[in-house]
């Protein structure tokens, strides 16, 4: 366990140390402790490369995992619903095929969605990166197996008796009992949809529309042409603060759904 987390904290420790250092002493010093304290500067510069374009690169990025998070979870919430708790035909078919897409790694779909988005013409837009984020596999068996667990058949039946739509039942009953899932799974879809690389590569030429992980993977090709390693590792340091920020403000939400959902 130790030499996990040795793996998993250097890099972002050597991130952090890196990130405060300028272009004259970020390899001539020790790579893993502090030297000449210049985080303030190199986030200005940071901000100031390319007109400001940086934050335009982290607005795309909050606007596509955000918005993607959120429409993925309420979709991934009401198909795991419905599979756990209403029996019709083909439940089990669609079920498996959930789970074989579970299975098949994100980056096979990269070029069929292209293909698909170049016949609508949506490719270099928005929606391009956005459509692709509101559908998760992952979510929806992660909502269908806490649902069979956690939502009684009880309840819903005395929300029928006493006179509830099967839309109120969901929204204002399962949709409460199933809310450490429906958190665990904004959180996984979050982080993937942030972390997205290959699809936005693909779907996006204009540099304003593209989030921070294309936007930063082109200033590292571009140190040769003036832009400083000290501004791609201060902004690369930058963009996992929201990451850090959401696992903290979820963490005690991700532990109780990921734990609850699978002992049950």
């Amino acid at each position: 366990m130790g030499l996990f987390a040795l793996y998993t904290l250097v890099p972002v420790w050597w991130l952090l140390v890196a990130s405060t250092k300028n272009r004259s002493y970020l390899f001539t010093t020790n790579g893993l402790w502090f030297s000449h304290f210049d985080l303030w500067q190199n986030i200005q510069d940071v901000f100031a490369q390319q007109d400001g374009i940086y934050a335009r690169w982290v607005l795309n990025s909050i606007f596509y995992s955000v918005g993607g998070a959120a429409v993925s979870t309420a979709l991934s919430a009401m198909a795991g619903y419905a599979l756990a708790k209403y029996a019709f035909r083909g439940r089990d078919l669609i079920f498996n095929v959930v789970l074989g897409a579970v299975l098949i790694p994100h980056i096979l779909f990269a070029l069929p969605l292209y293909l698909m988005f170049s016949q609508l013409h949506l490719v270099d837009t928005y929606w391009s990166v956005f459509l692709p984020s509101v559908v998760s596999p992952f979510g929806v068996y992660l909502a269908r197996v806490y649902a069979a667990a956690s939502v009684p058949d009880e309840l819903l039946e005395a929300g029928r008796v006493d006179g509830a739509s099967e839309a109120r039942i969901f929204w204002q009953i399962a949709g409460r009992v199933m809310a450490p899932a429906l958190v665990t799974i904004f959180l996984f879809q979050f982080v993937v949809i942030w972390n997205n690389y290959l699809l936005p590569l693909i779907m996006l030429n204009s540099d304003t529309l593209q989030p921070v992980t294309v936007g930063l993977a082109n200033w590292r090709d571009q140190v040769n042409g003036g832009i400083p390693y000290s501004v791609t590792i201060t902004g690369a340091f930058l963009s996992v603060l929201p990451l850090i920020i959401a696992f903290l403000s979820l963490q005690r939400f991700w532990r109780a759904g990921l734990a609850e959902g699978s002992v049950k």
